[in-house]
């Protein structure tokens, strides 16, 4: 009698863990892991400028920081030249939403001088916290699964408030492989004109390196 006690709260015990570890749950924080994985690393825009005066060879670097605390990436973002003066300084932070979708929470940050080049040494980010960030509302990008090597995502509508040169709204359009990331920022006025960002398409930023 006790031998089949035991089987049953043997079976019990087993029938909970898988119902609360599902694989379909599995799989999905393997997706979170894999883009944060993709993301991560020093981009350029040189070939594109080579190939299109219209558009600049800028750097980009993404490293993981906090990783005890969830999936948080720094951003900077500079002419190729000047990367000593970051024109954007941002945290990201990936969350999972559905079995496919992920978000990218955008983040500025209340003292962005205090961040710029802290890249050199990723531990100096230890003495920042989520205190001194502040959330971009509206301005998050919801990024689907396509295939196992490629996400797409883009803003929702017009929720991303903007005043640069006269901005009503932005936009962001992204596309990541493990080899480029591709994003197309633009700014409208009230009227839906485009006022700011790139007209004939986005920027590819060339995976060039480690963060």
């Amino acid at each position: 009698m006790k031998y089949f006690a035991t089987i049953l709260l043997i079976a019990a015990f087993s029938l909970s863990i898988s119902h609360a570890n599902p694989p379909e749950g599995r799989k999905a924080n393997n997706h979170l892991k894999s883009l944060y994985r993709m993301m991560q690393g020093r981009y350029n825009s040189e070939a594109q400028s080579k190939a299109d005066t219209d558009f600049f060879n800028i750097s980009l670097r993404m490293l993981p920081i906090w990783t005890e605390r969830g999936y948080f990436l720094y951003v900077e973002q500079a002419l190729a030249d000047r990367q000593d003066k970051p024109y954007r300084v941002r945290v990201y932070k990936l969350v999972q939403r559905g079995f496919n979708e992920i978000v990218s929470e955008i983040y500025t940050l209340k003292d962005e001088k205090a961040w710029v080049g802290q890249w050199q040494n990723v531990n100096s980010f230890d003495q920042f916290t989520t205190d001194d960030l502040e959330l971009k509302e509206g301005c998050e990008v919801v990024l689907t699964r396509m295939t196992p090597n490629r996400y797409e995502g883009r803003t929702t509508g017009t929720n991303c408030p903007s005043e640069l040169r006269g901005a009503k709204y932005a936009t962001t359009a992204v596309t990541i492989t493990p080899k480029r990331m591709s994003s197309w920022d633009q700014g409208f006025d009230v009227y839906g004109k485009q006022v700011w960002g790139p007209v004939k398409g986005p920027y590819h930023f060339d995976k060039v390196g480690k963060p």
